[in-house]
Order: C-alpha cells, then sequence, then structure tokens
C-alpha cells in the first residue's frame, strides 16, 4: 500500500481493480467462473471505464503485443521439441495460442485503462 491507503497500481492491475480507486473490480466475475462481463462504471467510485466509443482500440495493440512473444515462445517450444516445418510451426503456435486469448484480452484491457488513466486522469 501507498500513502494514500489505496493498494498499489501494480497490485490494482494484477487484480483487475479501477484505475481511479483501486478498489472497484472492473469486471463482474472472474475469468474461471465464465467470461466475464466488463462493468460499465465502477461500483466503488463511480468511474465510467468506457470513455467513448472504440476506446478499447489501444486495448487491442496492447493484447496483439502481448500475443506475439507469447506465440514466438510456444513456436519456439514446438520446434525445440519436433522440429516440424515453418508452416506446422506457425498453426500449431496459433492452435496453442487459442486458449490464452480470454486471459491475454480481459489483462489487455486492465492495462490500458490504467495507462490511459495515468497519462490523462480526466
Amino acid at each position: 500500500m501507498d500513502d494514500s491507503g489505496k493498494p498499489s497500481r501494480t497490485y490494482a492491475i494484477v487484480h483487475g481493480l479501477c484505475p481511479r480507486c483501486r478498489s472497484g473490480r472492473i469486471f463482474s466475475k472472474s475469468l474461471f467462473a465464465g467470461l466475464p462481463k466488463m462493468n460499465d462504471v465502477c461500483p466503488e467510485c463511480g468511474l465510467k471505464f468506457e470513455r467513448e466509443p472504440g476506446y478499447f482500440l489501444g486495448a487491442l495493440y496492447m493484447s496483439y503485443a502481448m500475443a506475439v512473444p507469447l506465440m514466438a515462445l510456444l513456436v519456439l517450444i514446438f520446434w525445440l521439441l519436433m522440429r516440424w516445418r515453418v508452416e506446422k510451426l506457425v498453426i500449431a503456435g496459433a492452435v496453442a495460442l487459442l486458449p490464452f486469448v480470454p486471459f491475454l484480452t480481459i489483462f489487455a484491457r486492465v492495462l490500458w485503462l490504467h495507462f490511459d488513466r495515468a497519462m490523462d486522469p480526466d
């Protein structure tokens, strides 16, 4: 905790908490309980999460930036284990990446909210 009584920003990002109050949940339920619905506003402080239409386009770029290295790692692992041709490696890497997509999407939205609110609080 910092001196203002709020959890750290890192803690708030990892736990999917509001970027302003760092106590309200961004998503209504855990990903492990099914596909979560994103709250429109913070249940604690009332912060509106989506500022404008298309707001989460930045999260798309963040998700892509996280997915590419992960897929490259998966392709490398397949190459080290199987020594397949490049075409097979890319297909296997893409298929192996699929279970991670919901996590990446949700985490990218949380990261985007925190990044954007840190750059432009109001």
